[in-house]
């Protein structure tokens, strides 16, 4: 078997590392480009960050691959029909999303950001924002090693947002099996 085919058809799309990182008046989203079926890596060079909405917004997905790509599409919706108010858009979907009969079913997590707000969002009808002082979010199977690795850069370094978000995914691709260091940063 080569390392694209896979043939258990119960096995989900796993893992991946998305953060955001929010310092100095800046806004950066992160994202590794592996995707996993099983024990199989299926692809390295995902894009798991994307613009949005004029590139005024940033999005980046964890989870299942094709439902990531349904709440990405439902978020474009929200955003276009409550004139990119991103927070408005995310309470909006979340809600969609918890009580929607086919969309509470969707195995994925979003981490979306503007010029000013930042928030993950989840099908368990949470829109988490991050502490003030902590401005730090992120999502996936890496996340807890990319969260902590972004801390410790936020409290002992002067580095940029871009900056931190890119370091902090190569950290955990150090780790993490399910995350790679093919890496996506969008900064707004």
């Amino acid at each position: 078997m080569d390392n694209h085919s896979y043939d258990d058809r119960s096995a989900k799309l796993l893992g991946t590392t998305i953060i955001g990182v929010r310092r100095n008046g800046r806004i950066a989203v992160a994202g590794d480009g592996q995707v996993t079926l099983g024990n199989t890596v299926m692809k390295n060079t995902a894009k798991k960050v994307r613009r949005l909405y004029d590139d005024k917004v940033v999005a980046g997905f964890a989870g299942a691959t094709a439902d990531a790509f349904t709440l990405v599409e439902k978020l474009e919706e929200k955003l276009s029909k409550f004139n990119g108010n991103v927070r408005r858009a995310s309470v909006e979907l979340a809600k969609d999303w918890r009580t929607d009969k086919i969309l509470r079913r969707l195995e994925a997590m979003l981490i979306i950001a503007d010029a000013k707000d930042l928030f993950i969002i989840s099908g368990a009808g949470d829109v988490i924002e991050p502490d003030e002082n902590e401005n730090i979010l992120s999502i996936g199977s890496g996340g807890p090693y990319a969260l902590a690795c972004a801390l410790a850069l936020m409290e002992n370094t002067k580095m940029e947002a871009k900056e931190i978000a890119e370091y902090s995914i190569k950290t955990a691709s150090r780790i993490c099996i399910y995350t790679n260091n093919n890496i996506i940063v969008e900064e707004i």
